[in-house]
């Protein structure tokens, strides 16, 4: 047998919680994107095709559902900073924008990219079964222009993956991983929450 050695140089990392009392967190959660909802049932249209896409989140109300909340992340954010090596001493780590996305039945997210930050986010905080995979595309396209029959699908030779996620799940990614959200074959609504991430000088 030929002896060898595969050395796996370039990964491309998704970091995954379960936050701490996400139970809590999900109901006033709720709460909170159902007002919106109802204030602006129209939303914005960024990704979403279909669903509801909400304004970005007032996360500077002190005390508020959504201020306590992006509090309750910064441990999660600095987390995933320390595990990609970069730096977080003296640094001013912070959430840029948040919002909140609803999904009704046969609602999708089409391939995007998040410029201008550091990591993403989706955070679950409704997530019925076959609500829809959180999906990411290999960012090397070069390796889409030609390639052999594969035979076996593995790691080395995949571009797109899917995650299954359920309620209180934490997805955190570098922004620049091309992403999308499978459609929601259940007949409830799912709701999540994404949010940037970058470093204010």
């Amino acid at each position: 047998m030929t002896q060898n050695e595969i050395l796996k140089l370039f990964p491309e990392p998704i970091f995954k919680y379960k936050v701490d009392n996400y139970e809590e967190f999900n109901k006033d959660l709720k709460t909170y994107i159902y007002k919106l909802y109802e204030n602006d049932s129209r939303g914005i249209e960024r990704s979403n095709r279909g669903g509801w896409h909400s304004t970005h989140f007032r996360i500077n109300e002190i005390n508020s559902i959504q201020n306590r909340f992006a509090q309750h992340m910064q441990k999660y954010i600095i987390n995933s900073f320390q595990n990609m090596g970069w730096r977080v001493k003296d640094k001013n780590i912070r959430i840029k924008e948040m919002w909140a996305i609803i999904n009704k039945r046969n609602d999708f997210n089409v391939i995007h990219t998040h410029p201008n930050c550091y990591l993403s986010s989706a955070y679950y905080v409704k997530a019925p079964k076959n609500c829809g995979k959180f999906i990411v595309e290999n960012p090397n396209i070069a390796k889409r222009h030609s390639f052999p029959e594969i035979t076996n699908k593995n790691e080395l030779n995949g571009d797109i993956a899917g995650i299954e996620i359920s309620e209180g799940d934490l997805i955190l990614f570098p922004s620049y991983l091309p992403h999308k959200v499978g459609k929601n074959e259940s007949d409830d609504e799912r709701i999540v929450i994404s949010f940037n991430v970058d470093i204010k000088n």
